[in-house]
């Protein structure tokens, strides 16, 4: 790529990563970059565009999930072919949104099973809310989240995952793309965090757009590498400590003491984002890192997105007190992003104790299709083994075979397959493992052993382990 040709204006709104990305994919779709091509590294192009080489790694991150380039370990960053390009540009036109391809199956990890809500319990509890009793909450509340609901989030954190927090501690907002924003804002603007890699897209997009400086701490089979933080001036981490994502790896009693006795000697914060812990289907549940932790170090925060559904839209934080009073001081003349009606309405699902029934209710279905993913993969074995089963609502897939992973990936889609790769995760330590995450929770129990043989026809293994 003729890098002489790459400008990005340092003034505009549009986040570096974004122009830059743009730029690639631009050259892709006309042509200019063609097929095969290798792009520069990230070092050299960091260095060259006198940026931060975080930028560019969220560039690269984002071609690469979305198909346009592909990572060869030790090797470097080449440019896909396009099957089909978007319509040829011009100065004046705007390019048209390209046709999303469609999927007979789509087992990537963000899906819950839809099927099992209670909306019959729902809506009493809708009805009860929406009632000219409470024309009060037609006005706006506390900016914090109403009373009633921090009050059962507190209640349920305390007795489900060890939280001691008072009602007044806790945030509620339109999950946590709207509360991690409000939380970096209680921050210093210097501050420099930490993120998991492989990790969340969307935490490291958040940062960026904030213009935060992040850098990628990697994870092992115990979890985040705690001995990587000092090597860094690290200000704050972000960690999923209980169900690791993608991986599916517990961080370790060991590891979680070391961290916590990091935050302390550091005056450094945890953010622990406990996405999925209601979903743990062997063993006792794994404890909070905040329930660990006397010296109000840990920033804890998670949302009803898995729990009851991601349209939701509510999730909570719970500050230390340093921060609470910060939170208040800045945020006073704000007013809580969740309309006042749903808050209410949660609040009685969970104090009626159909949140609990609902809860154990889907632990059993889920406990249930994992036990036929697991069984329809064991004839498969050792080819395909499958790891990050005690919890959450998805394994991670480890193939042995001589195919490429995009390889793979291409024909798990030509199947009807999509599929999200471990390395579609990943940041800067990318991994020669062929492995994939495969999600579970919202396909039947009795379609799961049908999709698993199509996709392990797609990738040309056989029963009995060979490929």
């Amino acid at each position: 790529m003729d890098m002489l040709t790459l400008s990005l204006d340092q003034e505009s709104s549009i986040p570096l990563y974004e122009q830059l990305y743009k730029h690639i994919r631009d050259a892709i779709l006309d042509d200019t970059l063609k097929t095969g091509t290798k792009l520069p590294s990230k070092r050299k192009l960091s260095q060259f565009l006198d940026v931060s080489q975080t930028t560019v790694e969220f560039a690269y991150a984002q071609l690469l999930a979305e198909g346009y380039i592909e990572s060869i370990p030790r090797k470097g960053f080449y440019v896909l072919p396009q099957e089909e390009l978007y319509v040829r540009r011009s100065s004046s036109t705007i390019a048209p949104t390209p046709p999303r391809k469609t999927y007979a199956y789509d087992v990537s990890p963000s899906q819950i099973d839809t099927t099992a809500f209670p909306f019959e319990r729902w809506k009493r509890h809708i009805k009860h809310v929406v009632d000219d009793v409470n024309h009060e909450l037609l006005a706006l509340g506390s900016v914090q989240g109403d009373i009633e609901l921090r009050q059962e989030i507190a209640t349920y954190l305390y007795h489900s995952r060890g939280v001691q927090c008072s009602p007044e501690q806790i945030i509620v907002g339109s999950g946590t793309e709207q509360l991690l924003p409000q939380l970096l804002n209680l921050l210093p603007d210097s501050s420099i965090f930490g993120i998991e890699d492989p990790g969340y897209p969307l935490t490291r997009l958040l940062f960026e757009q904030q213009g935060r400086t992040s850098i990628p701490i990697p994870v092992d089979d115990s979890g985040v590498c705690v001995n990587e933080l000092e090597r860094h001036a690290i200000d704050a981490l972000y960690v999923t400590p209980a169900h690791q994502f993608p991986t599916g790896t517990v961080l370790s009693v060991s590891r979680r003491q070391r961290l916590l006795n990091w935050a302390l000697v550091h005056q450094t914060y945890i953010i622990e984002d406990d996405y999925d812990s209601e979903f743990r289907y062997s063993g006792k549940p794994i404890p909070s890192l905040q329930s660990m932790d006397p010296n109000e170090r840990v920033i804890y925060i998670s949302t009803f997105s898995k729990s009851l559904m991601p349209s939701l839209r509510i999730g909570y934080m719970v500050l230390p007190t340093p921060l609470l009073n910060r939170y208040r001081e800045r945020h006073r003349y704000f007013t809580c992003s969740v309309p006042r009606f749903e808050q209410q309405t949660l609040a009685l699902f969970m104090s009626s104790g159909d949140f609990e029934k609902h809860l154990n209710r889907m632990r059993k279905i889920y406990r249930r299709k994992l036990e036929s993913v697991l069984a329809a993969f064991r004839p498969f074995e050792p080819t395909v083994t499958v790891t990050g089963a005690s919890a959450g609502l998805h394994v991670v897939l480890t193939i042995a075979t001589e195919r490429t992973e995009q390889e793979l990936k291409q024909s798990a889609e030509s199947a009807g397959i999509a599929i999200k790769s471990m390395n579609d995760y990943r940041i800067v330590y990318p991994d020669s493992h062929k492995q994939f995450l495969f999600g579970f929770a919202h396909l039947s129990e009795s379609t799961l052993p049908d999709v698993i043989e199509q996709l392990m026809v797609a990738w040309a293994v056989a029963k009995g382990g060979k490929s």
